[in-house]
């Protein structure tokens, strides 16, 4: 069983109570019935999750909504699973999705998996989102240090040259400096 099912499988035993219910969802082979919880009134949170990350993993994209719902969760281990299960689902609209959620100030708090997300897609959305919500994370007193970190990270696996500037101001920030630094050594010299 992959590491990752196996953790939110049992988080969400917990959630459950161990319900025959949960014990049926993790059981079923039928994608169809999966989709279903995902549309039907009234299914507890634990059940969506579980039902999206196991279609996402499946390569189904009737999980998209879902597992993007999941990643702007207020609960950091749903967005982890939500940035896993997206990373694997294959649909085109995710990169999309993951660059509007990092740059959303307004959800910044809930901003440190769509970054990591858009670090592992390598998608043409991925720098000049990162780049933004770096940007944004360096001004003085910012609270949201751990947000900016991950841009800093991500853009050194990125490693494009038009991120340069930005990690160049985060070498002002202590708490990004040594971060920064590795970054920069991660891009190609331009010639």
């Amino acid at each position: 069983m992959d590491e990752e099912l196996r953790a939110l499988t049992e988080r969400l035993r917990q959630e459950s109570g161990g319900s025959a219910a949960f014990g049926h969802l993790t059981a079923t082979g039928d994608p169809d019935e999966l989709a279903e919880v995902l549309t039907a009134p009234g299914q507890p949170l634990w059940a969506r999750e579980l039902a999206a990350f196991r279609l996402g993993l499946a390569g189904d994209r009737r999980a998209f909504e879902s597992l993007v719902l999941f990643l702007n969760h207020r609960e950091p281990r749903r967005c982890a699973s939500a940035a896993y299960a997206l990373a694997r689902l294959g649909d085109p609209r995710t990169a999309r999705a993951a660059a509007a959620l990092a740059t959303n100030e307004l959800r910044v708090a809930y901003a440190l998996h769509p970054v990591r997300l858009l670090t592992e897609l390598r998608a043409p959305e991925s720098v000049p989102a990162l780049i933004t919500t770096l940007e944004r994370r360096l001004r003085p007193h910012d609270p949201y240090q751990r947000v900016a970190l991950a841009c800093v990270e991500g853009l050194g696996a990125l490693g494009d040259a038009r991120a340069r500037p930005v990690l160049n101001e985060a070498l002002a920030h202590p708490a990004l400096a040594q971060a920064a630094v590795r970054a920069l050594a991660r891009i190609p010299k331009q010639r």
